[in-house]
């Protein structure tokens, strides 16, 4: 069966003004030697008031002043790309400036009409975000990897084939839909090296353009993987500054060591709990789906440096607690459980949202009270009143941080709740939660979310960790 790698390159793989382009072109020069590539680009970056940013948020600042009456300013989208065309040679930069020409007047004619109705969301949002990201991106280095000798296409909007669902903003895959609409880009893939595609943008059934929720390319690269999967002998790359260490190296600066395999499970509850490897629900989508593929964590500098998540890992050898992370923001619902259940259906089937952690139950006056972690305040202060209906008498707690404890062979620790509690105690914290068993591929601890309580009981935890020694 033929080899197809689905690359993802997010912002930071791309670089400030497309400074690291080079080592993008070397990065699939290198994978395209035994497998065909869909190369999936994400906005790349910018600095913007002295700051390094997102196209993303360059726009989404726009969107703001247009809700408040100016008009949109594009000059430090422009700037972005005349840079980054310095990588397209003479022969295909006049077709490459061409196509950044038309899309970024798709954006600024979406963000005229957001002007005019002084309202910046859905379809007007989307297609603004899109057509100066990351669907321009895709076709920019479609240009730059033919400069370079690549044979190489890209993916016409018209032919998307990640079909979602009506939620505009915060979208959802629809694979058999998806499948539908998958011939044209199928064809690409056959007929050339590389096929080049934006990350982050959907399109529903009649042909709305849509987005998934901020960091949205690793699910693209996923729902390629996914539709792909059959074809060929597929693995998702995602291209990254690191391979996956033992926790945030913005957090732990000291005594981080490499993980060389994750499954997807400890995979995904790493990314819930705050550390950037990739969207959990990339995984979950791969999961719901019955695929089972590799996906490759990629030190795009030193690419011998790499983290391999797989459903079942091959090794149980090693250091069974993979990483220790944390997240700050955190909110906790209390709710008769007979209520509770309810109020998950509708998560699930409503909202489309799995972003908390059902934690152990506790009994008051003779009532069973189900407690869940929401791993993202602002989402629960939106909806408080949606949630508050399925209980009027439910509790929402917040100012939480968790600090979370992760791996699947993670029984094999003895005293690894008491050790890392006692820790925490001792510089000063106070455990207001901890939700442990027997056997599990997380120990969650939540504390309160002050200052850098935080960061200060991911450093002492880890510190703790590391002295423990298994073959």
């Amino acid at each position: 069966m033929i080899k197809l790698v689905v690359a993802k390159f997010g912002g930071s793989a791309i670089g400030i003004d497309g400074i690291s382009i080079p080592l993008v072109i070397d990065r699939i020069n290198d994978l395209k030697k035994d497998s065909k590539i869909i190369a999936v680009f994400s906005a790349p970056l910018t600095i913007q008031n002295g700051k390094k940013c997102s196209l993303t948020d360059v726009i989404l600042e726009q969107g703001r002043n247009v809700e408040n009456g100016e008009k949109a300013n594009l000059d430090a989208i422009k700037s972005c790309y005349e840079k980054i065309i310095k990588f397209v040679n003479s022969e295909n930069k006049e077709d490459c400036q061409k196509s950044i020409d038309l899309f970024l007047k798709k954006a600024e004619m979406a963000l005229d009409e957001a002007l005019l109705k002084k309202e910046f969301v859905n379809e007007v949002r989307s297609r603004s975000l899109a057509f100066s990201g990351e669907i321009l991106i895709s076709h920019v280095m479609n240009y730059i990897l033919k400069s370079n000798g690549i044979k190489s296409n890209a993916v016409s909007y018209d032919d998307w084939p990640i079909i979602t669902d009506h939620n505009i903003e915060s979208t959802n895959f629809l694979a058999s839909k998806s499948r539908e609409n998958l011939g044209k880009t199928a064809k690409l893939v056959d007929e050339n090296e590389v096929v080049a595609i934006g990350g982050f943008i959907g399109k529903t059934p009649e042909g709305v353009i849509t987005t998934y929720e901020r960091g949205g390319s690793d699910r693209t690269a996923a729902d390629l993987g996914i539709l792909f999967h059959k074809k060929y002998e597929t693995r998702i790359d995602f291209e990254k500054d690191s391979s996956v260490v033992s926790a945030d190296p913005k957090i732990v600066e000291n005594g981080l060591t490499e993980v060389d395999e994750l499954s997807y499970n400890e995979a995904r509850l790493a990314g819930m709990f705050g550390m950037k490897i990739l969207d959990p629900i990339a995984i979950k989508e791969i999961v719901e789906n019955g695929v089972d593929m590799p996906i490759i964590v990629t030190n795009m500098k030193e690419p011998s440096k790499t983290t391999t998540i797989k459903r079942v890992p091959n090794s149980k050898n090693g250091h069974p607690i993979k990483i220790v992370t944390g997240k700050e923001n955190c909110a906790i619902f209390k709710i008769e459980t007979n209520a509770a259940q309810k109020l998950l259906v509708s998560l699930e089937k409503d909202k489309r949202y799995s972003e908390y952690i059902i934690l152990s139950p506790f009994t008051k006056d003779g009532v069973e009270f189900s407690r869940i972690l929401f791993l993202d305040a602002d989402y629960v202060k939106r909806n408080e009143k949606y949630f508050l209906g399925f209980d009027p008498l439910a509790s929402i707690t917040y100012n939480r941080g968790v600090i979370t404890l992760i791996g699947d062979e993670m029984w094999r620790v003895q005293q690894v709740a008491s050790r890392t509690s006692a820790k925490i105690g001792e510089v000063g914290l106070n455990i207001l939660n901890m939700d442990a068993q027997e056997e599990t591929s997380r120990i969650i601890i939540v504390i309160e979310d002050s200052k850098d309580s935080i960061r200060k009981a991911i450093n002492v935890i880890h510190q703790e960790i590391s002295k423990i020694n298994f073959i």
